[in-house]
């Protein structure tokens, strides 16, 4: 069945407007964009627009009446609804740059709670959502600063993001969708406003010189790290000789979690939200519990593991670990469900070097091979948590440039949403969002209107700098069946249709790979699929006949498929030919 209507009427004027207009639907700041250049290696991002629509504008000129969108697999929606369970595909939102509900331009839960049929409406039968089923919301507690990683307050919610009640009725309408909540939790450190170190401040300041600390006089001098001595990521103590542990900023000092009465307290908040319906806490800056010391790290994340999944047993916990393979493998050890994958994420990662070509679509497959072999040395209960982007890194459209850029900004979303385990895509990233540079550019107002002062439009991080976006805003891409938008649906209407994806161990085909595509089989309770990619802007011609010739696989068929372009896919007699840029799932 193809779906027709507006979409596909919208791209049939996209054609005509071609004949008066060689910019087609670029406004002026878009089209001074052309002349930029790639994201560079430092970092930042590209102001390139050339491109901007080549596959959507080549596509109609040979035939008018397809979109990308039109050609691709149909997949019954009955099967479309995913797994309940633990694999999840998880929505990254800042609040304060998502949805602002009461007009103050700063972006709120009642916000968020109205743009929840956005994210997911619960009805599987229908493709007016994106399809994710999880929300991990960035810190909601109150702070001090925009970010809101600086907690004051564990067990509240930030004003500007409005009240508990708010929280719980967001909660309740994200269930009665089937999506699950998680909650930033920010344990290393708190704001240095939190009444504990307040509290511990106000009593070193007075202790006479000389004299060591009372715990039982003031036991907030145990819940951090103070010393007379200056240690690496230590900061002084304004009025003292004192210092104290604060390895991301002075003013946000790090709590000492191998205390007894620190962990207790989080025992506590936990309850807390747990109560309040929370499914899942997300743990920042785990590396950093105690830092240079992996074990210590891992016995607080046991405790913190044993201690919640004992009042809920499936509760979802995902770490931060910012390091290598090796590193965050062996985080595993404590039991928790994920960490996240940030091999495969960020401008060097693996996923954009395999679709920029400097390292080939075989190293792909190759890394998740190492990935599953890395993971299941420490856990044989795993669940990978892939990203892309989230708010610490560049976003993926600056990553590339040339007429090949849509094609590949595609691409590499596919790539990170066909991997198993518990996916994850940061919010605006399914629009071709930009920003890149200082943390407020990663984190700029989803792009909902091209008309910054249309209703729900948010006015971002007070020192965000300017940023003229490369692609349309949801606004056109909702109605645009070549759209990134579109596609990254459509990656998640596969994930979600077919289990193996999500569930499966993956087995690199190297036989049949090269430099330009990749081969998976990814196998599940007894049933498989193939996905094989090409990251390349040729056509590529594969050759599964003994694949579907075998008793395992049994006869394959062109299951689904994810195109950049308005041609398609083609399975005939064992042989997979696929278009440039081109996803293909066999089962």
């Amino acid at each position: 069945m193809r779906r027709r209507g507006k979409r596909e009427l919208a791209a049939l004027l996209a054609v005509a407007l071609l004949a008066g207009s060689a910019a087609c639907g670029a406004d002026a700041g878009e089209k001074d964009a052309a002349t930029g250049t790639a994201e560079a290696a430092a970092g930042q991002d590209t102001e390139t627009a050339a491109g901007q629509g080549t596959d959507a504008q080549t596509g109609a000129q040979e035939n008018m009446e397809e979109t990308a969108l039109s050609l691709m697999r149909e997949v019954n929606p009955a099967e479309a609804a995913g797994t309940d369970d633990l694999y999840r595909s998880w929505y990254e939102v800042f609040v304060y740059s998502f949805y602002d509900g009461d007009g103050d331009g700063i972006g709120d839960l009642p916000g968020l709670t109205e743009k929840l049929d956005y994210i997911n409406d619960g009805n599987p039968a229908t493709d007016t959502d994106l399809g994710c089923d999880g929300i991990w919301l960035m810190p909601v507690m109150p702070a001090t600063t925009y970010h809101k990683y600086d907690v004051t307050d564990y067990c509240a919610i930030d004003e500007q993001y409005g009240t508990m009640e708010d929280f719980e009725t967001f909660v309740n309408a994200c269930h009665e969708r089937g999506i699950r909540v998680m909650i930033d939790f920010v344990m290393n450190h708190t704001s240095s406003q939190h009444p504990w170190f307040q509290t511990a401040a106000e009593y070193l300041k007075d202790l006479p010189e000389g004299m060591e600390p009372d715990t039982e006089a003031c036991p907030y001098v145990d819940y951090y790290h103070f010393s007379r001595e200056k240690g690496s990521g230590y900061c002084q103590l304004a009025g003292t000789d004192w210092y104290y542990e604060a390895q991301f900023w002075s003013e946000m000092p790090d709590l000492n979690l191998e205390s007894e009465a620190v962990r207790q307290e989080f025992d506590e908040i936990t309850d807390f939200w747990l109560e309040k319906g929370v499914d899942g806490f997300r743990l920042d800056a785990a590396k950093e519990y105690e830092t240079g010391s992996i074990d210590s790290n891992i016995e607080i994340l046991s405790w913190f593991n044993n201690m919640v999944k004992e009042k809920k047993s499936d509760t979802y916990i995902v770490t931060e670990v910012w390091s290598d393979l090796e590193t965050y493998a062996q985080y595993y050890q404590s039991g928790i469900d994920s960490s996240f994958d940030f091999t495969f994420a960020d401008k060097d990662g693996v996923i954009a070097k395999a679709v920029k070509g400097t390292s080939g679509a075989s190293s792909y497959g190759k890394a998740i091979v190492r990935l599953q072999d890395a993971l299941g040395t420490y856990s044989d209960s795993y669940i990978d948590a892939p990203f892309y982007t989230n708010h610490d890194m560049g976003r993926g459209a600056g990553y590339y440039s040339g007429d090949t850029m849509e094609a590949q900004t595609k691409l590499a979303q596919a790539m990170n949403l066909l991997m198993s385990g518990s996916s994850f895509l940061y919010y605006g990233e399914e629009l071709g969002m930009k920003g890149a540079g200082k943390d407020e550019n990663k984190r700029a107002p989803m792009y909902w209107s091209k008309d910054a002062g249309a209703e729900g439009m948010c006015l971002g991080p007070q020192d965000m700098d300017a940023i003229t976006m490369i692609y349309d805003s949801l606004a056109e891409q909702q109605d645009d069946g070549n759209s990134i938008y579109w596609y990254v649906k459509e990656a998640l209407r596969l994930r979600n249709a077919y289990p193996e994806i999500s569930h499966g161990t993956a087995e690199f085909l190297e036989n049949l790979s090269d430099d330009a595509v990749c081969v998976l089989r990814k196998s599940w309770q007894d049933s498989s699929v193939i996905v094989v990619f090409n990251c390349t802007k040729d056509e590529r011609t594969v050759d599964l006949s003994q694949i579907s010739a075998d008793s395992e696989s049994g006869d394959l068929k062109l299951a689904g498929e994810l195109l950049t372009g308005i041609r398609a896919a083609s399975w005939q007699d064992g042989t997979l030919t696929l278009p440039a840029y081109g996803v293909a799932i066999l089962k």
